[in-house]
């Protein structure tokens, strides 16, 4: 079957990183007509919000939103405060660069629009390989939310069963950037860095950036976005 053909719908939780805009690529590519989310949520840097606007224009998606969840406030992570951000390998241990359960709260308001717009599917560019220890990037949690989505709203419990799509999961950065660029993705205008300077230009040395770096490299393709370094 054509699934370009059908009219079908998602949310796509899209934060104008390099994931979650590979993600929007392929929702559509699957077929889905896409209304994507972003979140103002006290992070360091609005660059990723400038991103995340530029792709959905260039994606087409019906509806692009920025939600102010000021998660700031809470504190508990050096994304959203005034701790150093690392600029080494985190090894096994879950970083300072966690934000306490941010996936669930953006799914949460990704789940409330999607029932409010009568769709069932939602997308979200998560990694189990290179998830950087956060425990909301696994399978175990996506499943799990799919599931409390399907009991705590009122489409699950009138059979409008709603699907969580990780077309990431288990792919390695590299694969993810191949993939991305065989379906027109820019990566010029994707924003990893935890720790930009004020201009916007990764540091290339934050976690992220070397994710990153390390994707374009194993692909054999050079990273097209600047650098501090």
């Amino acid at each position: 079957m054509d699934t370009k053909s059908n009219n079908r719908k998602a949310v796509v939780l899209l934060s104008g990183g390099l994931d979650s805009t590979t993600c929007l690529a392929i929702a559509g590519n699957e077929g889905y007509r896409c209304y994507s989310l972003a979140f103002s949520y006290g992070q360091r840097h609005q660059t990723e919000l400038d991103m995340a606007a530029w792709q959905a224009r260039r994606f087409g998606v019906i509806e692009h939103k920025v939600v102010n969840v000021d998660l700031a406030i809470l504190g508990g992570s050096a994304l959203t405060g005034h701790a150093q951000v690392p600029k080494e390998d985190p090894g096994a241990s879950i970083p300072i660069t966690y934000v306490p359960a941010r996936n669930a709260v953006f799914l949460s308001i990704g789940l409330a629009w999607a029932e409010s717009l009568g769709i069932v599917d939602l997308f979200i560019g998560v990694n189990e390989l290179d998830f950087s220890g956060y425990p909301d990037c696994r399978t175990d949690f996506i499943q799990a939310f799919e599931n409390m989505a399907n009991l705590a709203t009122r489409a699950g419990t009138q059979g409008r069963r709603f699907k969580l799509h990780t077309p990431l999961i288990h792919l390695t950065k590299s694969k993810i950037i191949q993939m991305g660029l065989k379906l027109g993705v820019d990566y010029a205008k994707t924003h990893s860095c935890y720790d930009p300077n004020h201009n916007g230009i990764a540091c290339g040395l934050c976690p992220s950036c070397r994710l990153r770096k390390k994707g374009f490299a194993e692909a054999g393709l050079m990273d097209p976005i600047r650098y501090q370094e």
